[in-house]
């Protein structure tokens, strides 16, 4: 009876995945924390003529120059002062590193196939192929993303 239930628990826990949740305004927004490189304090970039609006700049990180793309500006969200809990996000995506700058980083969550829920048809900022559902813990509903599909589509630019 107890290698049933020890089967069971390995099989719940193999279909839970992780998620790196973070705040743009009042929007809490997941993503794959296999994703996920390091979470740094927020630094000026140096900025990079022509690039497009959200992109802020790159900065060297230990030898790898890195892009960093402000999520507010990419979501349209009203402009947010940069302070002691913003953030930024580095991402190791396809042997490319992104990072991205975020109000403040919540926590890491673990969530079941049944907490998550197909997004809704509606008209966002966010292309709908780069949100993979919305997800419920208690009283929280976070706005889950393809991080990877978002940072690689061709309006980026950082292909």
């Amino acid at each position: 009876m107890e290698a049933v239930a020890s089967k069971t628990e390995e099989a719940t826990t193999a279909a839970a995945r992780e998620y790196l949740t973070f705040r743009l305004g009042q929007e809490e927004y997941g993503i794959d924390i296999l994703k996920v490189q390091e979470i740094r304090g927020y630094e000026p970039p140096t900025r990079i003529a022509h690039a497009p609006e959200f992109v802020k700049g790159v900065v060297n990180l230990r030898g790898t120059i890195v892009p960093i793309v402000d999520m507010r500006l990419r979501f349209h969200c009203a402009q947010a002062a940069y302070d002691s809990f913003t953030v930024v996000i580095v991402l190791n995506l396809h042997q490319r590193v992104v990072g991205i700058v975020v109000d403040s980083v919540s926590d890491v969550l673990e969530l079941l196939p049944e907490q998550i829920r197909p997004a809704p048809e509606v008209e966002s900022s966010i292309d709908k192929a780069c949100i993979t559902g919305l997800g419920s813990v208690g009283e929280r509903m976070l706005i889950l993303l393809d991080i990877e599909k978002l940072m690689t589509s061709p309006e980026m630019g950082l292909v």
